[in-house]
């Protein structure tokens, strides 16, 4: 005989109990979905901005750099700073066997202005440490503008790195463009969204260090991103194959 007095087992309670947690998954779902769309929005609007020619017309800065990377990087630069659109050049991150005279031999029309008016930055090791380096160069000579040169898809990173370093200082980007990189067709191209997709990740992660750090000099972060220090520990000075010969000759002399 059935009690009158008894309840009938609520079957929505066990799901009302359950509909907090179903909720918040429902909501990290969206939040998945948004912050994906997000990141696929934004690398469209990266790669559609990317310069597919170079400029047909450069105005006049106070001064060039030109970031290594690339042979015609430098070249371009050299070519640049002879057509007197800065007084003065200088080449970040120079491989530290790389000196004068081999720059001379690869760009023989411009062995006069590595005697006069270029400048060559042994201690840079990445982009950071090319707007760090670059600073230096910037306040030792007093420029107020800056004409940068690197390749086309390099530019949006080394522009963030720099105005980073440099906030105050005009920056106009001079972005090289090289047959060997077909970027025009990077939507149906797996070897450009190959360069493009870390390039978009290391330009979000620079946009996004800028926002918790105020001086990439003393950057943590970029340590932990480039796997060491950004500059190299070593003084200018001792950097460089002239370096390393007047260290010898020093060290033949005391010998003697």
């Amino acid at each position: 005989m059935t009690s009158t007095g008894s309840q009938p087992f609520d079957k929505a309670g066990p799901r009302e109990a359950r509909s907090p947690m179903r909720r918040l998954g429902q909501l990290c779902l969206v939040l998945l979905a948004a912050g994906l769309a997000a990141l696929i929005f934004g690398y469209v609007a990266f790669a559609s901005r990317i310069a597919l020619r170079e400029p047909a017309a450069v105005p006049r800065t106070d001064a060039i750099v030109v970031v290594t990377g690339g042979s015609q990087r430098v070249g371009d630069a050299m070519g640049l700073l002879g057509a007197a659109r800065g007084a003065r050049l200088l080449i970040s991150g120079v491989n530290e066997k790389t000196g004068r005279e081999e720059l001379a031999r690869l760009n023989p029309a411009a062995r006069d202005l590595l005697s006069c008016c270029i400048d060559l930055d042994h201690r840079a090791r990445n982009t950071i440490g090319n707007a760090i380096e670059t600073r230096r160069w910037v306040r030792q000579h007093g420029f107020a503008s800056l004409l940068v040169v690197t390749s086309n898809y390099h530019m949006p990173r080394t522009l963030a790195e720099f105005g980073h370093a440099m906030p105050g200082l005009r920056l106009v980007p001079h972005p090289v463009v090289t047959e060997s990189i077909d970027l025009s067709d990077w939507r149906n191209h797996w070897h450009a969204a190959r360069l493009l997709l870390p390039e978009y990740a290391k330009f979000l992660a620079a946009k996004l260090r800028a926002l918790v750090e105020d001086d990439p000099e003393t950057s943590r972060l970029s340590v932990i991103i480039g796997g060491r220090k950004p500059v190299s520990p070593k003084p200018a000075g001792v950097l460089g194959p002239e370096a390393e010969r007047r260290s010898r000759l020093q060290g033949s002399a005391q010998g003697a």
